[in-house]
């Protein structure tokens, strides 16, 4: 038997897999990753020698509009690690500067204050000015269009800032390939409209937006146009293993250093698929778990390792619920998968829904395979996303065994879906 942890919230499930039926683990070699410095030496040096830039403090001489855009609440960035020490450079270079810390939500909720003050730590949320980002708000700055043909808007004080920089970590991401870098000026900073148009049905649908792809990806395109057309000139993104721990930073431009930090990742949790009847994978725990929205992203793992008509078993604690009401409003009213399909092809790009992507994407596994979702949520939110509800990982694999009609169902294992690219 082989005991598996899998992360929950901020706990772990325990499973045992006889080992006739375990196929494989796939795991990130980031995890259990230990660097040879501390946290705050790796974000120093990457600070001190920044890729393709002079450093923080140099380019910070002489500019009095700073702003410093920094994650929300749906990512594990550890900032009170990052925000302080860039602070320090860019008050080294311009003692003066006025300095906003501006969060760049996306188009997703407020971040409250107890997460700001969980993020940040107590000194930053009393001593300096933070701005929550609002994709509604009209006080928005037209840029011009984007490559994809969509306006690019952004928030006013970062498109007026003298100089503008940001925090952030690097992971694989499911249709934009990585995290970090350009992403958080676009969708970061932008307004709903922007965003929804880059989100439309004929990019998500590309066969390069997906997990670990840049080169040709139109959604990444738009990305890094829209970061260079904001004059996002400087980043600071670290990469972190299973313990939230920074294991690499890198710092500079905000594509070349980008980069560097892709490719370390990259040698790290590449893993070949191992095909099973069963896949078990989960979203890494909190804070990535918090919703049923968050949670597409880990089930997109299991997609590329689990046997068409086999059973993904997601576990994803979800104690923010849906996360989404329009995601969720999709699924309870829609019940034929396929001209959910349909209908967002032919949704025009400027008429892109409120988090069609997220609904094409969970509709785009669920044609593939049937999906068991572990979690906190009631049983009938549930079913309304055509999951099958369950509140164990025994009761799953008994129902996924029951589907398949075969006890004896071979399973794979990915105990954080969000830090792999199977391929």
């Amino acid at each position: 038997m082989k005991t598996i942890l899998f992360p929950y919230g901020k706990e772990f499930l325990e499973y045992k897999i006889p080992n006739s039926r375990l196929k494989g683990e796939l795991i990130s070699r980031i995890h259990n990753y230990k660097a040879e410095k501390s946290q705050e030496e790796l974000v120093q040096d990457a600070l001190e020698h920044p890729v393709g830039t002079p450093s923080l403090r140099i380019i910070s001489e002489g500019k009095k509009n700073i702003v410093l855009i920094a994650s929300d609440h749906t990512r594990p960035v550890p900032s009170k690690i990052i925000v302080p020490r860039m602070l320090a450079e860019i008050r080294r270079g311009s003692p003066n500067a006025d300095i906003t810390i501006l969060v760049a939500t996306g188009c997703h909720r407020e971040t409250t204050s107890e997460e700001l003050k969980s993020k940040f730590g107590s000194d930053i949320l009393k001593w300096e000015k933070i701005v929550i980002h609002d994709c509604d708000s009209p006080d928005m700055v037209y840029l011009g269009k984007l490559p994809s043909g969509g306006d690019l808007i952004i928030n006013r004080l970062a498109a007026e800032a003298d100089l503008l920089v940001s925090e952030g970590f690097i992971e694989p991401h499911f249709f934009a390939g990585f995290s970090g870098g350009r992403k958080s000026v676009f969708p970061g900073l932008a307004n709903r409209k922007a965003v929804l148009y880059n989100h439309n049905a004929e990019f998500i649908a590309h066969p390069a937006a997906r997990t670990g792809i840049i080169d040709g990806n139109p959604i990444h395109n738009d990305m890094l146009y829209a970061a260079r057309a904001a004059r996002l000139d400087f980043i600071c993104n670290v990469i972190i293993n299973d313990n939230k721990e920074v294991i690499y930073a890198v710092a500079g431009d905000c594509d070349l250093a980008h980069r560097a930090g892709r490719e370390f990742l990259l040698n790290k949790c590449s893993v070949a698929p191992v095909m099973a009847d069963i896949v078990i994978s989960t979203n890494g725990g909190y804070p990535l778990d918090q919703n049923i929205y968050q949670a597409v992203k880990g089930m997109t793992a299991a997609e590329a390792t689990v046997r068409k008509g086999g059973v993904i078993i997601h576990l994803s604690k979800s104690n923010d619920g849906h996360g989404a009401p329009e995601f969720h409003k999709t699924f309870a009213e829609e019940k034929d998968l396929n001209q959910m399909l349909v209908t967002f092809m032919k949704t025009p790009k400027e008429y892109t829904r409120i988090d069609q992507w997220e609904s094409q994407i969970l509709a785009r596994v669920l044609k593939h395979a049937h999906v068991i979702y572990i979690s906190d949520v009631p049983d009938e939110m549930v079913t309304d996303f055509h999951m099958i509800p369950a509140h164990s990982i025994d009761e799953a694999v008994k129902k996924a065994e029951d589907i398949l009609r075969n006890p004896d169902a071979s399973i794979t294992v990915i105990p954080d879906g969000i830090s792999v690219i199977v391929s």
